[in-house]
């Protein structure tokens, strides 16, 4: 039985340490997630699926973010310029 209810202190703190781990083995191996497998599937279980999108989106939102901050802005070369 699917229960729709928020989860408890004790499974979002199970589930942003899940996060966590599993985002530092990330950075670790430079992004390489078929080294980080274990602690993903272990970040899924432990957080709601809309959690995990959520996560996701932010991880990405927030490696660009730190790319501007690092690199600056660099818009696109337009295409067919002659």
């Amino acid at each position: 039985v699917a229960k729709m209810s928020a989860p408890t202190m004790e499974e979002r703190k199970a589930c942003w340490g899940a996060r966590d781990e599993f985002w530092q083995c990330l950075d670790r191996h430079a992004d390489d997630a078929s080294k980080c497998e274990k602690l993903r599937l272990s970040f899924e279980s432990r957080c709601p699926q809309q959690w995990v999108k959520y996560f996701d989106k932010r991880r990405d939102f927030l490696k660009y973010k730190k790319k501007l901050e690092t690199e600056g802005y660099h818009p696109p070369e337009a295409a067919g310029k002659s």
